[in-house]
């Protein structure tokens, strides 16, 4: 890949580096009543223009797009946002607890030439076109990148990690919290730190954790104003802002995603599914009340591949382990072995469309948490019928998909924590 330093816009509030009232989620896991919460804490806060119309992932009128331009602009104008005077790649650390066990992940903020999906730049799942369509409008309106691209690169040599902990020993730039995450952000201006980045990377592919929708927009973007000739290849726009984390970084994490089955006839219980589903393995969970918070604590003594079955009113649990892998290879022999062998494609394949005759609707209402516990208690509450709880799938999963050209199932990844929007904005 080939990558750039920029000269980011930053929320500078006066007298202090803490940006906590001001950075926000991403978008699309926001709400109408998140987005005014966050508006209500501070009025300034970024998520009143990176979610300029809701719901999420729908494109809006364009008044609303143009008063997000405008806000961006009064903030620049009042000095609440200042622009680095050199290009720079970004520092941008995330200090976070899960399961018990403290962790720190380490991104760069910097622009990625956009290349179409699977040259240097590499995808693992399909994107849809409303999504698009809304990052488009709003990045034609304020003529800047909001939120960078999630991403992860190989750094064998940790030549980048040492890098970037050199940086790290100094004062930050920037401090803040979202969600129990400490933020925290320094820059790298220095010509040579710069080169030494860029060289180490020019061979190496940006593969594509998070946020597939926004690439394909800015990617979209610059070949347009290519085509138009309003810019040339060694234009900004050209760049896209990425925050890339290596892929030995142990704050890395890839949290499983849990499915609650909802609105299954009185009929369905987990002794009709064990007749259908009789080429996996049952084993059933005799202990007190499972502890789902560390689903992959829980999961792991049952081998590669288990996850539990909740049935309804929580009170079975059982662990199924596929018997035989030659049942996915005559389920979705199109698909290839990597894709195969992933839990979510199992449970997708085999599990769910078994499920689909006790189905009360034309299609499985299915909700999605990272949350074991939560999948737990839908299913004691009454609120589902059916939660499946899965392991993570491991990154090296989802490098051989993204490297075969295939796309994961859908909510295959949850890389957690999510990063924040409105650390840095990339101008186009």
């Amino acid at each position: 890949m080939e990558i750039r330093a920029f000269k980011g816009w930053r929320f500078t509030p006066e007298g202090s580096d803490d940006i906590s009232n001001y950075i926000a989620p991403p978008y699309d896991v926001l709400t109408a009543d998140d987005k005014q919460a966050l508006l209500d804490n501070c009025e300034n806060n970024v998520v009143g223009v990176d979610l300029p119309y809701v719901p999420p992932k729908r494109v809006g009128p364009d008044e609303v797009y143009a008063a997000a331009a405008a806000r961006i602009k009064e903030w620049q104008k009042s000095g609440l946002l200042s622009q680095d005077d050199a290009p720079c790649i970004y520092v941008y650390e995330q200090t976070y607890s899960w399961a018990g066990t403290s962790y720190t992940r380490r991104a760069m903020l910097c622009g990625v030439r956009a290349t179409e999906l699977g040259v240097d730049v590499i995808p693992h799942e399909h994107t849809f076109a409303g999504p698009k369509a809304d990052r488009l409008k709003l990045t034609k309106y304020t003529n800047l990148q909001l939120s960078p691209i999630f991403g992860f690169y190989n750094d064998p040599q940790q030549q980048i990690t040492k890098i970037l902990e050199t940086a790290a020993a100094e004062v930050p730039q920037a401090t803040g919290a979202m969600d129990s995450v400490e933020q925290k952000l320094w820059r790298i201006s220095d010509p040579q730190a710069i080169e030494s980045i860029v060289k180490i990377l020019d061979n190496e592919p940006a593969y594509i954790a998070d946020g597939h929708h926004r690439y394909s927009t800015a990617a979209k973007y610059a070949k347009a104003l290519r085509e138009a000739g309003t810019i040339d290849e060694d234009h900004e726009a050209n760049f896209v802002m990425f925050a890339l984390v290596a892929g030995d970084d142990p704050g890395l994490l890839v949290l499983p995603t849990h499915r609650v089955v909802k609105k299954l006839t009185e009929e369905f219980s987990l002794d009709v599914l064990r007749d259908v589903l009789d080429m996996f393995e049952w084993t059933k969970y005799e202990g007190d009340k499972p502890d789902l918070s560390d689903a992959d604590g829980f999961l792991k003594p049952y081998g590669d591949g288990a996850m539990a079955l909740i049935g309804p009113d929580g009170a079975d649990v059982w662990i199924i382990r596929l018997a035989s892998r030659e049942a996915m290879t005559d389920a979705a022999a199109d698909e290839c072995q990597a894709w195969r062998d992933l839990d979510v494609a199992i449970l997708h394949t085999l599990v769910l469309n078994a499920v689909k005759p006790w189905c009360k609707t034309e299609e499985l209402t299915v909700e999605y948490t990272p949350d074991g516990d939560k999948a737990l208690a839908a299913c004691k509450s009454g609120k589902a019928s059916l939660a499946i709880v899965m392991q993570g799938t491991p990154l090296q999963a989802v490098i051989d998909i993204a490297d075969a050209g295939a796309s994961m199932p859908h909510k295959s990844t949850y890389f957690y924590p999510k990063l924040a929007t409105g650390v840095v904005f990339k101008p186009l």
